[in-house]
């Protein structure tokens, strides 16, 4: 089994899905032969030399694809250019493969030119697309134009005959999580399986915390915009203000975060919330070491990688039952608020905040069954087999 993989951008120097997408293609480098089609790193080092044990194969990119903006980060206009750099090449090469699989771009949006070569492939991991909650939609109103282009998607869904054409061809389409199989139905896809691309390459140091009935450190750490649902952290520690061992950190920045400062003033809470900022990837392992409970109520996330972190720690996760959250977290290690009201979900993350609060055993069963679920199930090596079974499974129902 010979599998073409491609991605635009893949790193691991660099950060969010374009680290993630590497680490899981060289986790299968390792065990089946692959060759990696790619724009190169503009800067750091070759992704050659960061894959030694695959055929890595790069394009340069357009030198306006290296200007980029907020706008571009998130329409991604480079997709179509690789794209016809990934046909031309094989094309002009004349090379086939067992099997190709479209890995990135991770938005959904986005058609491939692999329907064109005859071989059979996967897409995805896919993932976004999800709308904001009818109730929050007045307090997320700092977005830009752009990003509120969001609701095209459907419409492209439903009327794009190229992005129809891509899905209808794939062998299997990957979501990040079932929920995007709903925000697929429009499509005719021929199997959908939901496969989340975050792992670990090694689980951090089990640590010894000092649990005490009543006191709890809780840590929400992500970028500060409204959907990550910082606010609603400070509101549910206003529910709390009998709790006095109760406390709340805040690491990140973003453009919500002086409506949080203003908020946590108001409700007579900023005694018990700090507000860390950006810090660098090393204090932010400390966060998580020194902490008790990630509270992550981000109601609009695909993945959580944050959640992944927080577990390798031994931490346990209050986060709500929308989107990725809703499937990487189980109860035996997190709990989880539905997703109503501002009003009802502050109230609901108070009581599941006090439920740990008090009963500091919950809470260490909690991280510890987090950290086995880490090991038994989303270490890369792990993340690859499940790939390799999936790519075994296409080729045998082919042949």
């Amino acid at each position: 089994m010979h599998v073409l993989i491609t991605a635009p951008r893949l790193n691991g120097e660099g950060l969010g899905e374009v680290r993630k997408s590497f680490q899981l293609v060289e986790a299968l480098a390792r065990k089946i032969p692959l060759t990696v089609l790619a724009f190169e790193n503009g800067s750091g080092t070759p992704l050659a030399q960061q894959l030694p044990d695959c055929e890595v194969i790069t394009f340069d990119p357009p030198a306006w694809v290296k200007r980029r903006n907020r706008l571009a980060a998130m329409l991604k206009p480079e997709v179509f250019v690789f794209n016809h750099m990934v046909l031309n090449w094989l094309r002009s090469t004349g090379r086939t493969f067992d099997l190709a699989h479209q890995m990135l771009p991770a938005g959904a949006r986005y058609p491939t030119v692999l329907r064109k070569t005859g071989m059979p492939y996967i897409i995805g991991s896919v993932g976004g697309s999800l709308s904001t909650p009818e109730a929050f939609r007045d307090e997320v109103n700092s977005e830009s134009w752009f990003a509120r282009l969001r609701f095209l998607d459907q419409f492209r869904f439903r009327h794009d005959p190229w992005l129809r054409a891509s899905y209808a061809q794939a062998e299997i389409v990957l979501g990040v999580a079932p929920y995007m199989k709903d925000i697929l139905a429009d499509l005719e896809i021929a199997r959908f399986e939901p496969f989340m691309r975050q792992g670990i390459r090694k689980l951090a140091p089990e640590t010894k915390r000092d649990s005490v009935e009543g006191q709890l450190k809780l840590l929400h750490v992500g970028r500060v915009v409204r959907t990550k649902g910082l606010r609603d952290c400070i509101r549910a520690m206003a529910h709390l203000s009998d709790h006095q061992g109760i406390t709340l950190t805040s690491v990140g920045d973003g453009e919500d975060l002086e409506a949080c400062k203003a908020e946590a003033k108001e409700l007579g809470v900023a005694d018990r919330v700090r507000f860390e900022g950006f810090q660098p990837r090393e204090r932010v392992e400390e966060y998580y070491r020194n902490s008790d409970a990630l509270l992550f109520p981000s109601f609009r996330e695909s993945m959580g990688g944050v959640i992944f972190e927080a577990m390798n720690w031994g931490l346990p996760v209050i986060t709500v039952a929308r989107g990725g959250p809703d499937w990487i977290v189980s109860e035996e290690f997190g709990l989880k608020v539905p997703v109503e009201t501002p009003e009802q979900m502050a109230k609901d993350l108070a009581a599941a905040v006090l439920t740990l609060a008090k009963d500091p055993e919950l809470r260490t069963r909690m991280g510890h069954e987090a950290r086995e679920y880490l090991k038994r199930e989303a270490t890369w090596p792990a993340k690859a087999d499940i790939l390799i079974n999936l790519y075994s499974e296409v080729l045998a129902a082919r042949s």
